[in-house]
């Protein structure tokens, strides 16, 4: 009670202080003599001035409000529920029959300074052409258009470049795939070698003779076994301009699976790769196949110090659109810039492919004869009927005029006089004969257009920027600049279709396995990363680099381009060759193992208490992994600690997040008799769960141990655990099996007996402290959701739903979701088996269908991890024909027709259902959240791996699972969807109270209406206008990207193998000084490149991202000390033991540098910004 009474008055002072600002605020407004003077008409500035109190006084309110919350929390924690147990610090029972916790005593507080949430609910990007709007514009009908079929007629006078002649630059190129329908390295044996190396010899014989080139891991491949008079050559090409290096990244990265994590990896690979090996630099991006187009990408190469890009994978009825309005040509900017400084040149090419037949102009049938590889004779001819003819003097009037009417009518789509032709296709240029098929032509048209004065053109052969200049030049800009009649856009272009209703969504889904595996292996680079880094400047710093395996630097590098090649538009998306996957898989599987070898070997030195017991031997590995994986498509098994009575097993948590985490920890264990210890000494309490072999088959041999930890941000933290005899902390599962009529019962042993009952209708619940979920009692599967505070629980229901594909000739294929109508409920032929688990720690419910099993877990722990519901689902279709499977969640929410998904992990986009549209054309990418949301709830589903997402009817979400489809989807593939994996997909769940949405009860909720009322009356259009703004552009929480990466970034639990001699005495390391902020991200701590490949150069390269964060959603204890600081870091006071001994800020990629700061120098980010610094670390 005394407790209680400290707290009522400390939250009176502190609404007595908020009261007397508002008075003495309004007394001050009301008795302005500027305001009498002028009859009630603010001057703008003083407006400006009073708008701004108004909001940081409302701001503070909140902040008050959200701090009285938490003290709250902490009282009924503390009395209502009983958390300070009899004994003290037992778990136990409350009188609800939740189980509770002994109290962590650590203080916790959040600190989030209003202007840090100013993004989500300021003014977004003021575009001329917003994407969502061209969506609802469009009609997405599909008249003939003539000649160019998706398109209109183009016509123009003659006389038109009269004034200013047309410039065409002709862009020789050959697009790579590495890795589709042949493995990466059978395309280079076959093909790419080739080209490359005829490029060197063919490029030579002509100054006039440009090519470009773009993926990085071909050509790094290439470059190995090049001797040293080719490497030279290709320097001069490339210094000379005659070769250009476009994009510059490992591949042509997939843009709406990929995680930007991986999007910026594959980007500095290849741009780290060119540095060391040729000094090339890239300007331009080139992304003429990914299947649709990300704004992040836009963003990440402006980042990078590019100043243009190209792209071609758009919906038809877009790009027809866009030509229509002369729109093809735009600076694409980034929703919440409200400047320009996103702002970067995109190219769109406007037609169907960026093959030869559809890029010299509108018609492919004459098109088609300009591309000189198809001339009689060859292996590949026109469809049109007309094949090509060799230019001859005879002819070569006739041929360019024929060729120029094109070009003109291509240009008329945009709105310079400076043109763009690609020239190439998969593959091209493989064979000398074509190098001179194509360009000894071409150059005899350009030859014969140039000495006509009468035809105003001026056309050769260029690289992709050179384009980009001679438009610049052509507007008298300089390069970046954005020409005055270019339109502002801004969104993205997914989802696409080449033609009718094609929607290429299904690949947002393909062969999850490999999803899943991929983001697995970005999490572990992304730690291995952070760790090795760390291991070498610490060793540096203590004079042993020499006795650390630095060379483990070349295992990095192996799975950074590993991961780097999957990232592919044609591997992460599940769209290539079964063969292609596997190879594809063995690579991921052979960097992963090498990954948790850089994690095992830099944990051992870093928790090392007297480094000079350390010991680094190659084949005695000190610590065991967390997992191990058979081959490359079967399921991690997790390490199974022996316990023996006769001593401790030591076991490090790494914590890979930025910032500390309280969380539930499993291990496997060989006996139940299990005790955790700290550090120092303290018991923990533990849960002790069975291992189920199958739905009702329960092992005797190995157990499950879960308990809750607290763990540093980026810190190894040691724990011991013993065999001893039963302890007060360490309680048991108590399991019920829920059976069918007439089931078997469940297989059961000592020491874990299981209950059974039969199953009913009714609905049944499962509780921790902070959420109680409710299960029907007929299927097993979730039902609703209620929060302690909230009085009412929420409708959130699940359902699997099945699609089929329609019978016409057009199917469903690796690309393409076509299904043959709305889906239809899963129709299980048996009831299911449901085991419900309960414990102090957490509690979960597990439904076993013959198709798939759903497990829905809670954990019993304050903060992030108790906050949202933890689901698995495995899934195994693989006796399905034509089928994919489909989670839906169905509830109160009234989200309309509006939903949004994550672009790439990075931000938040916007997405409507359209009536207009078939149901295929509304899924999109979900490589991270979806989320839909009402004036009281925002519901997000987070995912561990990418999938395809909708919300087809108000108030719903629908995940895509799988895919088995029995046939091509006629896209160059060849074979369907066969090769299905039994596949874990891992998600989280997090319902969330909107602030503005929740009216509660008494004194703070009248003064906060209050503050609302004056706003609008004083401003209303401007709050009118964020509310526009506050629907277009949407950011999650704070506990948003908390849940979202503890779910990406699992703790790995790393056990210390014994030794004969005993283990050497161990410490917590914990390598940072001071917490980043809570809105910041470390998305990498990467060891910079030296000429030697197998060891790093002194430098690390500090990637940082600041969140763009939604604060008008209720945020409760997070479990951890949160505060922002406005983006301000003094990295100078990061990292422990460690003298920083440069601060360099680089472009994204590490290839452009500006002036070293002071090394006490504070960096400051704005929000959404991603920067790099160079770091010297000893």
């Amino acid at each position: 009670m005394k407790l209680r009474k400290q707290v009522t008055v400390c939250g009176g002072a502190i609404f007595c202080v908020a009261v007397f600002s508002l008075y003495l605020m309004l007394d001050r407004v009301q008795h302005d003599p500027a305001r009498r003077q002028n009859g009630g008409n603010f001057p703008r500035s003083q407006i400006s001035v009073l708008q701004n109190r108004i909001e940081q006084l409302e701001q503070l309110l909140e902040e008050n409000h959200q701090i009285i919350s938490h003290i709250k929390d902490s009282v009924m924690e503390l009395t209502d529920t009983g958390a300070v147990s009899p004994s003290g610090h037992l778990p136990f029972r409350s009188a609800n029959g939740s189980w509770v916790l002994p109290f962590d005593r650590r203080p916790t507080f959040l600190a989030v300074k209003p202007q840090d949430c100013q993004l989500a609910a300021g003014s977004h990007s003021q575009a001329d052409v917003q994407m969502l709007d061209v969506y609802s514009l469009l009609k997405f009908d599909n008249p003939d258009g003539g000649v160019w079929k998706q398109g209109f007629d183009i016509t123009y006078d003659a006389d038109e470049w009269d004034k200013e002649p047309l410039q065409v630059f002709v862009i020789p190129h050959s697009h790579n795939d590495p890795g589709w329908v042949k493995t990466f390295d059978k395309y280079f044996t076959d093909q790419t070698q080739h080209i490359l190396n005829n490029m060197v010899v063919k490029l030579a014989e002509d100054p006039r003779r440009k090519f470009i080139w773009s993926e990085i891991s071909f050509f790094s491949k290439w470059w190995e076994s090049a001797d040293a008079q080719k490497q030279e050559a290709t320097r001069k090409l490339i210094l000379e301009g005659q070769l250009e290096i476009v994009t510059g990244g490992w591949v042509m990265t997939d843009e709406a699976n990929v995680h930007y994590f991986a999007m910026i990896d594959q980007l500095i690979e290849g741009h780290q790769w060119l540095e060391r090996n040729i000094g090339a630099t890239p300007h331009s991006g080139w992304a003429i196949d990914p299947f649709g187009h990300s704004s992040t990408m836009a963003y990440v190469l402006k980042r990078a110090n590019l100043t243009n890009m190209l792209i071609q994978r758009v919906h038809y009825s877009v790009k027809k659109h866009f030509a229509a309005t002369r729109n093809l040509e735009f600076m694409w900017r980034q929703p919440w810039d409200t400047g320009s400084s996103s702002d970067i040149l995109c190219h769109m090419m406007p037609f169907y492919s960026y093959d030869v037949p559809h890029t010299c102009g509108p018609d492919p049938k004459i098109c088609c004869q300009f591309d000189f590889k198809r001339l009689p004779g060859g292996r590949i001819n026109c469809p049109w009927k007309v094949p090509p003819k060799t230019v001859v003097e005879a002819n070569v009037a006739e041929r360019a005029q024929l060729l120029l009417d094109q070009y003109r009518k291509k240009s008329k789509l945009y709105r310079s006089k400076v043109l763009l032709i690609p020239l190439g296709d998969d593959f091209r240029y493989d064979k000398a004969l074509e190098w001179d098929q194509q360009y000894t032509n071409y150059q005899k048209l350009f030859d014969y257009m140039n000495s006509h004065p009468e035809m105003h053109v001026k056309a050769q052969f260029g690289t992709l920027t050179d384009y980009f200049n001679a438009l610049y030049k052509s507007y008298g800009l300089a390069q970046g600049s954005r020409p005055t009649d270019f339109p502002v856009l801004s969104g993205d272009f997914f989802a696409y279709a080449d033609r009718e209703d094609h929607y290429w969504t299904g690949y947002f889904t393909s062969r999850p396995f490999y999803k899943s595996l991929d983001r697995v292996i970005e999490s572990h680079l992304r730690g291995a990363e952070i760790l090795y880094s760390l291991a070498v400047a610490n060793a540096r710093h203590l004079g042993m680099e020499g006795r650390y395996p630095v060379s483990d630097y070349a295992l990095l590098v192996d799975a950074r381009r590993s991961v780097g090649l999957f990232q592919h538009h044609d591997a992460i998306t599940g769209t290539a060759k079964e063969n292609v996957v596997v190879d594809y898989g063995t690579r991921l599987l052979r960097s992963l193992i090498g990954l948790k070898r850089v994690i095992i070997n830099a944990a051992h030195f870093l928790i090392m208490k007297n480094k000079e017991f350390y010991r680094f031997y190659q084949t005695e590995p000190f610590l065991e992994t967390d997992d191990r994986r058979a081959t490359q498509d079967s399921l991690p098994q997790n390490t199974l600690i022996e316990l023996d009575p006769a001593g401790p097993r030591y076991l490090v948590l790494f914590n890979p997040l930025e910032q500390e985490r309280l969380c539930a920890v499993t291990v496997l264990v060989n006996t139940h008799k299990v005790r955790v210890l700290t550090e120092d000494g303290q018991t923990l309490p533990v849960q002790v769960s069975a291992q189920w072999s199958s739905s009702n088959q329960m092992s005797a041999e190995v157990f499950e141990a879960t308990f809750m930890v607290r763990l540093p941000s980026l810190a190894l933290t040691v724990f011991h655990m013993y065999t001893s005899p039963d302890s007060p902390m360490t309680l048991r599962s108590d399991t019920l099996f829920r059976l069918p009529r007439g089931a078997l019962t469940a297989h059961a042993s000592e020491p874990l007996p299981v209950r059974s009952q039969q199953s009913d209708p009714q609905t049944f619940y499962i509780s921790s402290q902070f959420l109680t979920l409710g299960f029907s009692g007929t299927t097993g599967l979730l039902e609703t959701i209620k929060h302690k505070e909230d009085p009412q629980e929420m409708k959130v229901q699940m359902h699997f739903v099945l699609y089929g594909t329609r019978p016409s000739k057009d199917k469903s294929g690796a690309y393409l979701f076509l299904p043959d109508g709305k889906a239809t409920p899963y129709d299980h032929q048996e009831p299911p088996v449901v085991r419900v688990v309960e414990g102090p720690l957490f509690s979960e419910v597990v439904a076993n269908y013959q198709h798939f099993q759903q497990a829905i877990r809670i954990h019993n722990v304050p903060g992030v991890d108790g906050l949202s519901v933890d689901i698995t689902t495995t899934v195994d279709i693989r006796d399905q024909t034509n089928k994919e499977l489909a989670l839906r969640l169905v509830t109160d929410i009234q989200s309309g027709d509006v939903f949004y998904t994550d672009l790439n992990g990075f931000q938040m986009q916007l997405r409507r259902r359209h009536q207009k549209l078939p149901l295929q054309a509304n899924f999109y990418p979900m490589p991270s959240q979806a989320y839909i949301q009402d004036n009281h709830h925002r519901l997000t589903l987070h995912t561990a791996q990418a999938l395809g997402v909708s919300s087809l009817e108000n108030g719903q979400l629908e995940v895509i699972l799988d895919r088995r489809l029995m046939q091509d989807d006629n896209r160059g593939l060849g074979q369907g969807l066969k090769d299905n994996k039994r596949t874990i997909n891992r998600f989280r769940l997090l319902l969330e109270r909107r602030l503005m949405g929740n009216k509660p009860d008494g004194f703070f909720a009248k003064l906060s209406s209050l503050f609302h009322t004056l706003l609008r009356k004083m401003l209303s259009d401007r709050v009118d206008k964020m509310t526009d703004n506050s629907m277009m552009m949407s950011f999650p929480s704070l506990l948003g990207h908390m849940t979202n990466a503890i779910l990406n970034h699992n703790v790995l639990a790393l056990p210390v193998l014994p030794k004969r001699r005993g283990v050497p005495p161990l410490q917590t390391f914990a390598p940072l000084k001071s917490m980043l902020p809570c809105d910041f991200h470390l998305l990498n701590l990467r060891s910079i490149q030296s000429q030697d490949p197998n060891a790093p150069s002194p430098y690390t390269a500090l990637i940082l991202h600041r969140l763009g964060l939604d604060c008008a959603l209720d945020v409760p204890n997070l479990g951890f000390n949160c505060t922002t600081t406005q983006g301000q870091l003094n990295v100078s006071s990061l990292f422990k033991n460690l003298d920083l001994q440069l601060l360099q800020p680089m472009s994204l990629t590490l290839m452009y540098s500006s002036p070293p700061l002071a090394n006490h120098s504070t960096v400051s980010l704005d929000p959404m910004e991603i920067s790099s610094f160079k770091l010297k670390l000893r």
